[in-house]
């Protein structure tokens, strides 16, 4: 093969590489990392994110310290957002992680890992997830994360007393 043959055939895999990673990144999440996404705590969560979530096959981003899941990314993962305070949104407890509940975008659900630092959200569409499902199978990597409060009921805060039985 002469120069020219070489150097056309070392051009073409420049190109076919060039377009295979053109490819490859079109395919990623656009998502924006929050502001504390470099903490070594998201970093702990960000290995341990499972391959599915509420059925959903992960999808890679292009943001740090963040994760997604599904065709149309209908769950969304973000580590280092500023925690949540006192708040009376809903509160629950999956598997030893407190979750607050925020539907005001609904269909779009935000679901915080309430009283950990740094803070961790997740936004489930729930015309493609259930919300249930997701934050099952999130808690284990959310439990990474310190925890420096717990969620509480006002029989918890106020001093009431209970009427004799």
């Amino acid at each position: 093969m002469n120069k020219r043959g070489t150097r056309i055939l070392t051009i073409t895999a420049v190109i076919a590489a060039a377009v295979s990673t053109l490819t490859a990144c079109a395919g990623d999440v656009p998502m924006r990392a929050a502001e504390n996404a470099n903490d070594p705590a998201c970093a702990d969560v960000i290995v341990r994110l499972p391959e599915t979530v509420g059925g959903m096959e992960r999808r890679t981003t292009n943001a740090q310290s963040t994760g997604a899941w599904g065709e149309h990314a209908g769950v969304q993962l973000v580590c280092g957002i500023e925690p949540s305070g006192p708040t009376t949104d809903a509160c629950i407890n999956v598997n030893g992680v407190d979750w607050i509940r925020d539907d005001s975008a609904a269909p779009i659900f935000r679901f915080e890992a309430y009283g950990r630092n740094p803070g961790l959200a997740v936004y489930i569409d729930s015309e493609q997830s259930s919300g249930t499902d997701a934050i099952i199978d999130l808690s284990s990597v959310a439990q990474q994360l310190p925890q420096e409060r717990k969620c509480t009921s006002v029989d918890d805060t106020l001093d009431v007393q209970k009427p004799s039985e």
